[in-house]
């Protein structure tokens, strides 16, 4: 046991000192009227199906807020910090699923042989073929063996253990956590066990209006929505600690932010019109680059399972890999192949580094009219989600040229330039006793696969938009003494510069849905005073026919104590089908593909399978239809 969790000692002391050094800082008692400390203790258990246990995390978090009163010129000055740590056991109590005993030997699908081990592929020519010795077969599942079968499709091996047992796939920079950082979440290089540290503080004008100023590191909240975000973007996710299931307010990632909000009041805009209330916010995130964390090959949550073909493809890249049915591929099947080092794969993460330009900046302006609220957003900042742009060069295994080929399934990951605008309205309906949210928000620069464009690309004007209702609704044979919660949402999604065309053997472009809808439904009841309280959260995908059934039940055993039950259940069509691009002929006339009259280089044919352009029809939903799960999770306050 010391072994597998030797860091801890380590880390517990630096979570220790820190506390201690930030309480420390903190003039006055505890039990000062002007500071506030507390915290609680958590632990989350979760079962899945065929897995075995699939989260045993343990959590330990402290927040406090020192008042400081009036310095100088500035009034209501406080200082806020929040440190979380985790320690989560799965990675040694399940080790043979999710840490260093993962995966193991693997088959890949072959028209001729019905099945080859990896490293059993042909090799046309002494240019393909890798090291077994450096890319052994162990330690490995086959992309996506957990929700299909290869189906005469793409498949290959991807290593699983953490990145400091087996470094096979592991990106620099990027996807390359080690079995401690996987235990430990929040302790690593960006100090994540300081979940927030700002400071607040006010300029009063002597008309009134106030300067309201928040500096440090923190979360900046936008939206208006669960589940999923349109305009509550500042912030990038940590999907991998639960896919898209808790609360937004648990897995943001805070960031070094300056937030201020220069607050107006009652404003009179025009003789005989005033709004409530005003204000103008700017917001600049100064932090080094920071993507969602989208789960790493060998996590319980790896979000649309795309951390595991990133992990495959740069083994691929880099140790050379075997890839079922690629060789001579009809719809019936095609050849194992072991391709080369350097020929196929992703090479890189292109990281944008610390530079005023790779900053975030953002305006919104809100205010309330009577029962409306409302914001208008602005923002441009980094893609926290990574596009694959091919292009680069790479070595021909059939005359060992290396060239930049059309359409090539080579690639490096970026984080483009997205251009937001956008805005909110809320309204409350006296008359029926409901409250309305809408929220919308179009942007520019955002990147997409597509398999028309050489580079396997291309980028799309978006728009995005939700409508949600909240309203309380007696059932009396249910609860006579009080109302139950109902709370539904619609999201759309609208790539407005979509491109897909029927090919010889199916469709080839985009993947993503050009028009797609999520409908979410909370319902949330309370019994025994409040203390008793079930729900359901469902989210159903339109056009991915995938669905999401989330009961629980919260018992406040007492006001320190807290016990939650519950499940994640998955219904629907799981995995689709969608153009893999080998035929894309890039290394023409030897990637030529059987029954396609005139094929030209680069050019798909529409040949298909569930890897690995499929998950974007699926969506996180779909993706996870697998992984259903029960749960339960305790917490202790202090």
């Amino acid at each position: 046991m010391q072994t597998k969790i030797k860091g801890l000692s380590l880390w517990c002391a630096v979570f220790s000192s820190t506390t201690a050094l930030t309480l420390a800082a903190l003039p006055g008692t505890v039990a000062a009227e002007d500071t506030r400390i507390n915290g609680f203790y958590e632990n989350a258990t979760y079962a899945r199906d065929g897995v075995g246990l699939s989260k045993f995390r343990n959590t330990i978090q402290l927040e406090g807020e020192k008042r400081i009163g009036n310095v100088g010129i500035f009034s209501n000055v406080s200082v806020n910090g929040t440190l979380r740590g985790t320690y989560d056991g799965v990675y040694d109590l399940n080790d043979d699923e999710y840490g260093s005993e993962a995966g193991g030997p693997i088959q890949l699908q072959d028209i001729a042989q019905g099945s080859v081990p990896h490293g059993g592929g042909i090799a046309p020519t002494p240019l393909f073929g890798f090291d077994i010795n450096e890319n052994p077969n162990d330690g490995m599942v086959v992309l996506g063996e957990h929700l299909h079968d290869q189906d005469n499709g793409v498949a290959f091996g991807v290593p699983v253990r953490p990145c400091d047992v087996d470094s096979r796939g592991c990106i620099d920079d990027y996807l390359d956590k080690d079995e401690d950082e996987l235990r430990f979440q929040e302790f690593n290089d960006r100090l994540d066990f300081i979940r927030e540290l700002y400071v607040d503080f006010d300029l009063n004008f002597d008309s009134g209006n106030v300067l309201s100023t928040r500096l440090g590191k923190q979360q900046v909240i936008w939206g208006r929505t669960d589940l999923f975000r349109v305009l509550d973007v500042i912030n990038p996710v940590d999907y991998s600690r639960n896919n898209i299931y808790d609360e937004l307010e648990d897995i943001r990632i805070p960031m070094w932010i300056l937030k201020t909000d220069y607050r107006m009041g009652p404003t009179e805009v025009f003789e005989g019109f005033a709004f409530d209330d005003l204000n103008f916010q700017v917001v600049w995130n100064f932090d080094e680059f920071r993507p969602h964390d989208i789960g790493q090959c060998g996590q319980p949550n790896v979000i649309l399972d795309a951390g595991c073909f990133f992990r495959g493809m740069n083994n691929l890249w880099e140790n050379g890999s075997t890839v079922a049915n690629f060789a001579g591929a009809t719809p019936d099947g095609g050849l194992a192949t072991d391709f080369g080092p350097g020929q196929i794969g992703i090479r890189r993460a292109n990281m944008p580094s610390w530079k005023l330009s790779n900053t975030q900046l953002g305006l919104k302006l809100e205010g309330v009219y009577g029962d409306l609220g409302f914001s208008l957003n602005a923002l441009t900042y980094r893609s926290q989600l990574p596009s694959l742009r091919g292009g680069i060069p790479a070595q021909n295994p059939f005359d060992g040229t290396t060239d930049v080929y059309p359409s090539l399934i080579a690639f490096d990951i970026h984080f483009p330039r997205v251009n937001l605008v956008g805005g909110s309205l809320d309204y409350y309906s006296q008359g029926i006793d409901t409250v309305f949210r809408f929220e919308t928000a179009y942007t520019s620069g955002e990147e997409f696969a597509n398999t028309l464009r050489e580079r396997l690309y291309s980028e799309s004007d978006v728009a995005r938009y939700v409508i949600g209702a909240d309203k309380n609704v007696f059932i009396p044979f249910l609860n006579e003494n009080q109302s139950f919660l109902f709370s539904g949402q619609i999201f759309g999604q609208h790539i407005l510069d979509h491109e897909r065309e029927q090919r010889t053997y199916g469709e080839a472009g985009i993947p993503d849905w050009e028009h797609n809808w999520i409908g979410t439904l909370l319902i949330q009841g309370f019994y025994m005073n409040n203390r008793l309280i079930p729900k359901l959260i469902t989210a159903h995908d339109f056009r991915a026919q995938a669905t999401t059934l989330a009961p629980s039940v919260d018992w406040i055993v007492t006001d320190r104590f807290r016990v939650t039950a519950g499940a994640n259940v998955k219904v629907g069509d799981g995995a689709r089908k969608f153009d893999d691009c080998r035929s894309c002929n890039p290394w023409d006339p030897f990637t030529q593909t059987p029954g396609v009259v005139n094929h030209q280089p680069g050019e798909s044919a529409g040949l298909g399978g569930y890897e690995p352009l499929g998950r974007f029809k699926s969506g996180p939903i779909g993706m996870a239809q697998e992984e259903d799960e029960v749960q339960l999770t305790v917490r202790y306050s202090f």
